[in-house]
């Protein structure tokens, strides 16, 4: 091993495990894919009917799942072989991915089916995301956990960037959103290869014992995290962030046609538009993934915090402009509070939970996260179908900015982390 290497996994030690690498290769290629269909798919709807409400239904339906399963997912995560049901789960999202591809190839895409393959889509993540999650400590030990979860959130927005970018280029080039789904698909295949090849060495092999049933289960994660303040905050201030914070972010396509669009423009002008939108947003992620990454020993409240300022403010400017270089601007520091939240929320709360519970309680945080996302997209869309875009923004903004007050207020940790 050269000083350069051992320098990097000095810095970043989750590097030193081969299986984790293998991983977070295929999950980068996976990511980008992912990226460009999220960009397409709200573009496409928006196109087709020209209703924000329809974005907001489209989220709604690809976070439902979420409210639906992340809970029961949590306990039987913990029953399964993890990597082998991220491997199934990722499958599922290729297969849904081609099947967006070939409706759009072949002209008969409607809304009604792009609000059932997100539901799919949905529903595959909401289970693969906790199993994901309790996979990495598989993979790379507890010591580096907390350079393992900032890396793959670093490769994740990393794909936020290139991924519009790439939606913006293959739609242009190819006249068709089908491009973008087809690519999609291809690249789950990646992640899958990573998977069968790692290996989970740190996996610790528990004596079998009587099952308690679900319910029981379930409940003693849930008193967990009544007994932990930390935990307790974190997962309350990760469902506000869900409910009036990440819908904001599907308006995007409709801020980029009805807020920002000036006199003269086409459809090539707008794509590029909302495109350029989203890799705002995915250049602050990015700088916050890799500022949280080379300082993954910093004091998660204390970035929890910047975070949630410097999402706040900007997404409540947004809702006051309509000038295009500004919200690029805005959209920056959104896309670095969205991330520096999120990561000091997941280390704070997978550093401090015993092995037998981490399934249980990080699906308990994903549902606070994406669970309670199907009513603030509906309500974030209904906001902007009946008033404007930008009242929407505002109302979103403003209600965080209270919603943090109050939990800071109310459940103030014992301990600082």
């Amino acid at each position: 091993m050269n000083p350069i290497q051992r320098s990097l996994i000095a810095r970043f030690p989750a590097l030193g495990s081969r299986d984790y690498v293998l991983f977070l290769a295929g999950q980068f290629v996976s990511v980008v894919g992912t990226w460009m269909q999220a960009t397409a798919l709200p573009y496409l709807a928006y196109r087709i009917s020209g209703r924000p409400f329809d974005l907001g239904l489209i989220g709604f339906a690809s976070t439902l799942p979420t409210l639906l399963f992340a809970l029961p997912a949590g306990v039987l995560v913990e029953r399964m072989d993890k990597r082998r049901a991220v491997i199934l789960l990722q499958a599922v999202m290729s297969v849904q991915a081609f099947g967006l591809a070939f409706l759009a190839f072949t002209g008969q895409i409607q809304i009604w089916q792009i609000l059932l393959l997100a539901f799919i889509y949905g529903s595959a993540i909401a289970v693969e995301v906790t199993a994901r999650q309790a996979m990495l400590i598989e993979l790379v030990g507890k010591e580096a956990l907390p350079s393992a979860i900032a890396l793959q959130t670093t490769v994740f927005n990393l794909g936020r960037v290139i991924g519009p970018l790439c939606a913006a280029w293959l739609i242009s080039a190819f006249g068709n959103e089908g491009s973008v789904f087809l690519a999609n698909g291809v690249s789950y295949i990646f992640v899958i290869i990573g998977l069968f090849v790692a290996r989970t060495r740190f996996r610790e092999e528990k004596a079998p014992e009587p099952s308690q049933g679900m319910r029981s289960e379930f409940r003693e994660g849930l008193q967990y995290i009544r007994s932990n303040a930390i935990v307790m905050s974190a997962i309350l201030m990760s469902a506000l962030l869900g409910f009036f914070g990440i819908p904001l972010i599907q308006q995007v396509p409709a801020i980029a046609r009805d807020i920002l669009q000036p006199v003269l423009t086409s459809e090539t002008l707008i794509a590029a538009r909302t495109s350029n939108l989203y890799t705002a947003q995915g250049i602050g992620a990015v700088t916050a993934a890799l500022m949280m990454a080379y300082f993954s020993a910093a004091n998660k409240t204390s970035t929890l915090l910047w975070g949630q300022a410097l999402f706040i403010l900007p997404v409540i400017a947004l809702g006051l402009t309509t000038d295009s270089s500004l919200a690029f601007i805005l959209l920056i520091f959104i896309g670095w509070g969205t991330v520096t939240q999120l990561i000091s929320m997941n280390t704070m709360i997978q550093v401090r939970v015993p092995n037998e519970l981490r399934g249980r309680v990080f699906s308990i945080y994903f549902w606070g996260l994406q669970g309670v996302a199907p009513f603030g997209s509906i309500l974030i869309g209904w906001v902007a179908q009946t008033w404007q875009v930008q009242t929407a923004v505002l109302v979103g903004g403003v209600a965080c900015l209270l919603g943090v007050a109050a939990v800071r207020l109310v459940v103030t940790p014992r301990k600082s982390d």
